[in-house]
């Protein structure tokens, strides 16, 4: 009994050391890196970064501060009511590969959606992982699986990173996507040392500033600001955050990114607008943090204020971010859109959706509330 008792705490203790192991391996490189020389270079000079960090254009935007007792003792107590009832519904179907004029769109829950812009895929801060922690047993985890295995997806033409937060960017999907596709990272400011320290070589990373520009498969690149902050560590807003415009010929999408609600994307519908689609953030609102995430009638703004025709809503139902309901954000998204008659579409994750016919709005998420 001795010797098995022996044998039990020796396998024990060599479970606990290969898990001290996986996070000594893993966390710091998660952290990422700290833009360095020439990068850093750059940084400087941009108009965005002044006292040492990267700033919003409203001086007045403000980063949230740690959760309050009574934000986190009402995510504790009501913590049901932050989770769907039951199993989020998934499609599985392949994506095709678009017309060469037509414009599609597949969201995979949270942030994560593939573009298909004539005939090409853009894919937008995609996160495969369980969580969006740098390590894998902390931190929220997802409410609803992924519906497609990122090692299965399509052949990709660019990835489009919105800013260096955990839950839009990912490590480890970040390296499946460096081994198994060729296409490129089109980041803001800063970014590129993250993404080297992970793998990517240096010539698939293109680092952008709001308002620069790059072309990439075809398409047209346009960073633009957003009213956010950035950080893997303590220490915040040393890379830069934003939105983006991707514009093919003929199409036009606006991704909000992880933007508050702002006077600036006005700007952007009259400099880059209109466009036929639009994904804008509806979640993880609270009035803690009301400058840096939007509510959904600020999303709905925003769409306007683009010139967006169509609206997917992004950046809810698969992390409990903040206190308020799970079915919340779509619940209000669909009753502003009707108010201000704004065409959205609300897909099932993994559900493709044609912007020339979307689906109409179904209400699949009350059945879960």
């Amino acid at each position: 009994m001795a010797v098995n008792r022996a044998v039990r705490n020796a396998l024990a203790a060599g479970v606990v050391a290969a898990a001290a192991g996986l996070v000594l391996r893993d966390v710091p490189a998660s952290l990422g890196r700290r833009p360095s020389g020439e990068r850093a270079e750059r940084i400087r000079r941009s108009p965005q970064f002044r006292d040492g960090a990267f700033r919003n254009s409203d001086p007045g935007a403000t980063a949230p501060s740690a959760p309050s007792l009574e934000v986190v003792r009402k995510m504790i107590a009501e913590r049901e009511a932050r989770r769907p009832g039951g199993p989020v519904p998934l499609v599985t179907a392949a994506p095709q590969r678009p017309e060469r004029t037509g414009l599609g769109v597949v969201w995979y829950g949270h942030s994560t959606a593939l573009v298909e812009i004539e005939g090409r895929r853009v894919l937008l801060d995609p996160i495969w992982s369980e969580r969006p922690s740098p390590v894998r047993f902390l931190g929220p985890r997802r409410l609803h699986p992924v519906p497609a295995p990122l090692t299965g997806l399509p052949p990709i033409d660019a990835v489009v990173i919105s800013h260096d937060h955990y839950d839009h960017l990912d490590m480890p999907t970040v390296r499946v996507l460096t081994r198994t596709q060729a296409a490129p990272f089109l980041v803001p400011l800063g970014i590129g040392g993250h993404l080297e320290r992970w793998g990517v070589p240096k010539s698939r990373i293109i680092e952008l500033d709001w308002e620069e520009e790059a072309q990439a498969a075809g398409l047209r690149f346009v960073a633009t600001a957003a009213r956010h902050f950035s950080g893997r560590t303590l220490r915040r807003n040393d890379t830069l955050w934003g939105s983006w415009v991707i514009a093919g010929d003929r199409r036009r999408v606006f991704y909000g990114g992880d933007s508050g609600y702002f006077d600036g994307f006005a700007g952007i519908g009259a400099a880059h607008g209109p466009f036929d689609l639009t994904l804008m953030p509806i979640g993880a609102y609270s009035d803690s943090w009301p400058d840096v995430h939007m509510t959904p009638e600020q999303a709905v703004a925003a769409h306007l204020d683009v010139g967006g025709r169509l609206l997917l809503p992004v950046h809810w139902a698969t992390f409990t971010l903040a206190p308020h309901p799970w079915p919340e954000p779509a619940d209000r998204l669909w009753r502003e859109a009707k108010a201000r008659d704004v065409g959205i579409v609300v897909p099932r994750p993994g559900e493709p959706v044609d912007v020339a016919a979307p689906p109409p709005v179904d209400g699949w998420w009350q059945t879960l509330a």
